[in-house]
């Protein structure tokens, strides 16, 4: 929120994957700097390809349906990690889940925190070397995630007012797989993403308008610095303010019809 208010933001969304532990803080921070933060959360689910990243934006801290679903899917990340990591024994690699615990913290565990546990222990060069070394789909240590359907993440995030919007598609980004997913509860399609070509952001601009979906965008900033490629700096997309006030709309009118 710092960041965020030195750059000159108006708003940002706080979207980590499968936990909403930090949203309380950022706003009461982001408060106090004059920027509104958006509370939310990115989940996994399957698709027809394999995986689909979803964002749930105006999403309640407290809510205990929501929270207990988070917390299945957090349990379930720690399992996945596991897993990786006797996969990385298994090659050879000296590492531990101790140090995957450190590495992680109170966050909710992923492949990212491998990544920086193999560079801070020597294992690779860089977060993308993990990637693409041990980590990346296809790779000697990937484990599946366990995913829920589109529609049972639509309806829980439905259930607590909130939007839900397909996260950087990219080339999967159809007219026929949105007019799919919104026949599920799909209300907005991520447009402006760092791994969206010029192309594909027009492609998806075009497709929001004729579908009738809000068009949403982010920086998918992971807290690095100086980062390129599918994610980028806090701030790098200029999502228009319009695009939140159409968001703001779209909720009030929603309950307006029940």
């Amino acid at each position: 929120m710092r960041r965020a208010a030195e750059i000159g933001l108006a708003a940002v969304a706080l979207t980590d994957h499968d936990t909403l532990g930090g949203v309380l803080e950022a706003q009461a921070e982001g408060e106090r700097r004059g920027v509104r933060v958006v509370g939310g959360c990115e989940f996994s689910t399957s698709a027809p390809w394999g995986e689909m990243h979803v964002l749930g934006y105006f999403l309640p801290p407290a809510d205990p349906r929501l929270e207990a679903f988070l917390r299945r899917c957090r349990a379930d990340r720690v399992r996945r990690a596991r897993a990786m990591v006797e996969g990385l024994q298994a090659w050879g690699v000296d590492v531990s889940f101790d140090d995957l615990a450190a590495e992680t913290g109170e966050a909710a565990m992923g492949r990212p925190h491998l990544a920086r546990m193999l560079v801070r222990h020597g294992k690779v060069s860089t977060v993308e070397d993990a990637f693409q070394q041990w980590l990346g789909r296809g790779r000697p240590a990937y484990v599946e995630k366990v995913l829920p359907t589109f529609r049972e993440v639509a309806e829980l995030v439905h259930s607590v007012s909130g939007i839900v919007s397909a996260a950087h598609l990219k080339e999967r980004g159809t007219r026929a797989a949105l007019a799919g997913f919104q026949t599920e509860g799909l209300d907005a399609v991520e447009i402006r993403h760092p791994g969206h070509t010029p192309e594909a952001r027009a492609r998806l601009t075009a497709l929001a308008a004729t579908l009738g979906l809000l068009g949403t965008g982010g920086s998918d900033w992971h807290g690095e610095e100086g980062i390129e490629g599918s994610h980028a700096m806090l701030g790098s997309q200029s999502v228009p303010a319009e695009w939140l006030e159409a968001m703001d709309r779209y909720r009030v009118e929603r309950r307006a019809a029940g």
